[in-house]
């Protein structure tokens, strides 16, 4: 084996030996700004935020969103906070899936959800917007409403015609003592969502 035989081999052997980083982006809807970071509507920033603090990672603010990243296990976890308020929350999923280069199917949407009750986890592959304007928008600019979506219970405690005033009101006293819990709860769900799968983790965390 002659010199430069060896050289290609060495550098073979290190580009089969390192692992491929897999890259998942959690977006988490909401809007931005004081007056709304404790209200239902925010939850998906609020579980993004615990994720950041139990990964000692910190946001930074880039173009259509606060991002930051961490790995775990050989997976790169990207997390979007989008700077583009609710309504429009597609634009900044579009530009961050395909600056990172994320599969639609490695996209998980966090969001709030009226027709489950307070703190319980319903994750789906796909599916309708339900009535949710986030979804709505990322649905209309994907083009599609294939992707994976974690959809966090906030309950429906409003008489008619308070469902606007109740999503953009805070949480209340009962809430707030439990919500650490459940914060902690939707953290161990995202991290199972890039690394045991999405029907794994559909079977552990749905419903609870």
């Amino acid at each position: 084996m002659n010199f430069w035989t060896t050289i290609k081999n060495v550098f073979s052997f290190k580009k089969e030996a390192t692992p491929i980083m897999k890259k998942y982006l959690i977006v988490g809807l909401g809007n931005i700004g004081a007056e709304y970071e404790n209200t239902r509507h925010n939850i998906g920033f609020k579980i993004l935020d615990k994720i950041a603090t139990k990964e000692s990672v910190f946001f930074e603010n880039q173009k259509l969103g606060a991002i930051s990243k961490f790995r775990f296990k050989g997976r790169t976890f990207i997390l979007l906070k989008p700077s583009t308020y609710m309504n429009l929350s597609g634009k900044a999923v579009k530009y961050w899936m395909t600056k990172e280069k994320v599969s639609l199917e490695n996209i998980l949407i966090i969001c709030d959800d009226l027709n489950i009750s307070f703190g319980t986890f319903r994750l789906k592959p796909k599916g309708s917007a339900g009535g949710h304007n986030g979804l709505k928008n990322i649905n209309e600019v994907l083009q599609t409403q294939n992707y994976p979506r974690f959809r966090f219970g906030v309950g429906a405690e409003f008489t008619k015609g308070r469902q606007v005033d109740y999503v953009l009101g805070e949480w209340d006293t009962e809430e707030k003592e439990k919500l650490p819990e459940r914060l902690d709860k939707a953290y161990e769900l995202v991290k199972s969502f890039g690394t045991a799968g999405i029907s794994n983790t559909m079977s552990t965390f749905n419903g609870k």
